[in-house]
């Protein structure tokens, strides 16, 4: 956390931070989803507990009520999203790129600092600081928690609107990512409409 309390101790505490991270990019079906969340720099202490945690390594149920946490205590919260037909367009890192941008231009009021996951700065966020952190969501607590909202979000999205559509991919287990039953599905019933037919797996399976 060290680079985001050198820029907490800098700023104003009013200043609005932000902090945006993607999920879903190593997976075979759906969307790549951002989430962007906002505080005053004076309130990102309060994320403190929140953002210790490791997402990967805690139940379902406990992210849902900590991703709920995050957006009570925050200022705004917003997700943005690339489509699998977007993915395969532009291709995967661009394609996260857009979503992370798309949230941080959601949120009202706009941040005057972002902290970004990753290496690359975002497209055409005009008078806002980008700060990228390589492993973000474990150096920034805005990061985490933008990460810990954007799961949630994601997951829900698989469950809630392509789950039962697409029962032979097993969809409410895997989320989209390349299981070894998901994979066996695909080789067997092909890539429906939301697969991403650019990554290998998806391509090798296409009929």
């Amino acid at each position: 956390m060290e680079i985001e309390e050198q820029i907490l101790k800098k700023v104003h505490p009013s200043t609005l931070i932000a902090g945006v991270d993607e999920v879903g990019r190593g997976a075979l079906f759906g969307p790549v989803v951002a989430a962007a969340i906002i505080l005053p720099a004076s309130q990102v202490t309060e994320l403190n507990e929140i953002a210790a945690k490791d997402s990967k390594k805690v139940s379902p149920k406990r992210r849902t009520e900590y991703a709920e946490l995050i957006k009570a205590m925050v200022t705004d919260a917003q997700i943005g999203a690339a489509q699998a037909s977007e993915i395969d367009e532009i291709n995967i890192l661009q394609a996260s790129l857009r979503a992370m941008q798309r949230s941080v231009q959601k949120l009202t009021p706009p941040p005057m600092i972002c902290l970004v996951d990753g290496r690359f700065a975002l497209p055409d966020l005009h008078n806002i600081q980008q700060v990228n952190l390589k492993q973000g969501d474990a150096r920034s607590r805005l990061i985490a928690a933008a990460s810990i909202v954007a799961k949630v979000h994601r997951d829900n999205l698989i469950i809630r609107d392509w789950a039962e559509k697409y029962p032979q991919y097993h969809l409410a287990q895997n989320k989209g990512y390349g299981t070894a039953a998901h994979r066996s599905a695909l080789e067997k019933y092909g890539p429906s409409p939301q697969h991403r037919r650019s990554f290998r797996p998806c391509r090798l399976a296409t009929f």
